[in-house]
């Protein structure tokens, strides 16, 4: 077996732990390579993502394609997308060697963006946002059209359009509903509408959906995952389920709906 360890940065009081998951995985026979901006050519059983939530986006960006399931052992604060946390190490590679543990397929979105001198062509995990810029003070105003269907101009904050794992993220903090990885649609989430009667709305993966923001202000905030840039206003942006999925790995006492006990608070 042969595990990738993708690590941006660990604070010094979590090194012990870091170091314990690297012996584990030594004593046990396992081959480790520790990889940080690119992930060499060649064949890796699953990559361990070393961090919270926010290494475990930037690692899917390094697979791409490469379909490696990933492993999220949470170095972090809250850790949602994460499989283990750093005190269940031992338990983790045991179950892992032992084949106790489940591969969810999870949906991605892909965006494109109309500017030519500011191409956008990438995929994201959780969500693509538009938001307004605070020091303009100025609403955002945002055309939705979904397979060419006009929707409604969202103007407020900005807008959000979500996956099933992005949906207990950013979208859900604005009022958005929580999808199961296994729902097979996205969500649209307004933030801060100045319209009150603009709600959510979940469209299938399917769809084909356009943001185009409107011209009065100069510029956006463009999220994707976790990297923002801005954008000049009139951009339009194309939206569509990318033709790959993350591989997230769950031991086999788990479930999204653990996950959701455990990180959320719910039944507690």
């Amino acid at each position: 077996m042969k595990i990738a360890l993708y690590v941006r940065s660990i604070e010094e009081a979590y090194r012990q732990q870091y170091q314990q998951l690297c012996d584990i995985l030594q004593n046990n026979g396992v081959e480790t390579e520790e990889v940080s901006d690119t992930l060499p050519q060649g064949h890796y059983d699953f990559l361990f993502s070393i961090g919270g939530d926010g290494t475990l986006l930037s690692s899917v960006h390094l697979i791409g394609r490469r379909e490696i399931p990933v492993i999220g052992i949470n170095f972090g604060h809250l850790g949602f997308l994460t499989t283990a946390g750093r005190f269940d190490i031992a338990t983790l590679v045991t179950d892992l060697l032992a084949g106790r543990y489940s591969i969810e397929s999870r949906t991605l979105l892909h965006v494109v963006s109309n500017q030519p001198g500011n191409p956008l062509n990438t995929f994201v995990v959780n969500e693509v946002s538009v938001h307004r810029l605070l020091e303009g003070g100025t609403l955002l105003s945002t055309d939705l059209y979904v397979n060419d269907d006009f929707v409604a101009t969202y103007a407020g904050d900005g807008l959000i359009v979500a996956t099933p794992t992005g949906s207990t993220a950013y979208s859900l903090s604005c009022g958005g509903p929580i999808l199961t990885p296994d729902s097979h649609c996205f969500v649209i989430t307004p933030n801060g509408t100045h319209n009150l009667t603009l709600r959510p709305i979940i469209v299938p993966e399917s769809a084909t959906l356009r943001l185009v923001t409107h011209e009065q202000n100069q510029c956006f905030s463009l999220g994707t995952d976790s990297r923002r840039q801005l954008m000049p206003c009139g951009t339009e942006l194309t939206l569509t389920c990318e033709d790959f999925t993350l591989h997230l790995v769950r031991l086999h006492n788990q479930s999204f709906f653990t996950s959701i006990h455990q990180k959320l608070g719910w039944n507690f």
